[in-house]
């Protein structure tokens, strides 16, 4: 057990951080000291700012609340590490405004780290490239934030929709869950005036608001909004062809893909033949692939042409 209360309080808001709730006995069983005393650690923290709520009675216990600001949070080394990773990701996601703000809370971050954490933050960052999106392509942080809670309250929400062939149109949803697939966000809805269940890229929308309006959820076709997204997208027309002679094994050529694409093996190296709905896309996967692997162009010529223009551009 701790001796000192300073310690001992630590300890007791590091355990009502990782439990929504915490009988009474458990604490004092998992500190070792006395109901009296567990009730002086909860009101030192309750002086730093820390908004304890406490449950009366015999099965009664503590929780740590919400406050009206965000009071200091302890968390372990590999806890510090997960965060700042995922800050860095943050950094380089497709949503406006995220980028300023993950990379200032990774810098304060940062800046109270252990000498030891931070070669181990610095290893992982050094080691790790974001592929960059289109700007086209960005998510607005805001609507994020909106849709985030519609799917939790289960709330219909408005916006302007722009679809594929360019056509607006205003929805009227009842918004399920979001899906990413690293560079782009769908919201996975029913859509009220189509009667059906739809994706929407968040990119694509504008104007999103909460339209006061609560719903009773409905199962989702395959119980799995991901599967969902993933069949929705396998859908989406692919106009566009690529053929590459990929110099590597058939399997990890696939993994590194991740991408769908026909391999065949053929000499020292594989043919890949991938569809997508743009050359943009095709650029994207062939770039993937050249990461780790020596990849020859064979068709279409206007892939070839943009390669090679990268190329070009990259060493003068």
């Amino acid at each position: 057990m701790p001796e000192h209360p300073t310690e001992r309080a630590l300890q007791l808001l590091s355990l009502l951080q990782t439990h929504t709730f915490w009988p009474g006995t458990d604490l004092c069983t998992r500190l070792e000291v006395s109901a009296r005393t567990l009730r002086r650690d909860v009101d030192r923290l309750r002086s730093l700012g820390y908004p304890v709520d406490a449950t009366p009675g015999p099965t009664g216990g503590y929780r740590l609340a919400a406050g009206a600001h965000l009071p200091p949070l302890l968390v372990d080394d590999d806890e510090a590490v997960a965060i700042a990773v995922g800050l860095r990701a943050a950094a380089s996601e497709s949503i406006d405004g995220m980028e300023d703000t993950a990379l200032r809370a990774l810098a304060k971050l940062e800046q109270v780290l252990p000498d030891r954490l931070r070669r181990r933050v610095r290893a992982v960052h050094s080691n790790v490239v974001s592929l960059r999106w289109s700007p086209d392509e960005v998510v607005d942080g805001d609507a994020l934030a909106v849709l985030a809670l519609a799917c939790r309250d289960h709330e219909q929400v408005r916006f302007h929709y722009e679809r594929r062939d360019g056509e607006a149109a205003a929805r009227l949803v009842e918004p399920h869950q979001m899906v990413s697939t690293g560079h782009r966000w769908y919201l996975v809805a029913w859509d009220t005036r189509r009667d059906d269940w739809r994706t929407f890229r968040l990119d694509r929308m504008r104007e999103v608001r909460l339209a006061g309006v609560r719903f009773t959820a409905r199962p989702i076709p395959g119980g799995d909004a991901a599967q969902f997204v993933a069949s929705s997208i396998r859908t989406i027309p692919r106009p566009y062809e690529a053929v590459l002679d990929v110099r590597g094994d058939a399997e990890e050529v696939r993994a590194a893909l991740r991408h769908e694409a026909e391999i065949t093996t053929q000499g020292r190296g594989v043919r890949v033949r991938i569809t997508a709905s743009s050359i943009d896309s095709l650029f994207v996967a062939t770039s993937l692939l050249a990461t780790r692997f020596a990849v020859r162009v064979r068709e279409p010529a206007e892939l070839r042409e943009l390669v090679d223009l990268v190329l070009t551009r990259l060493t003068t």
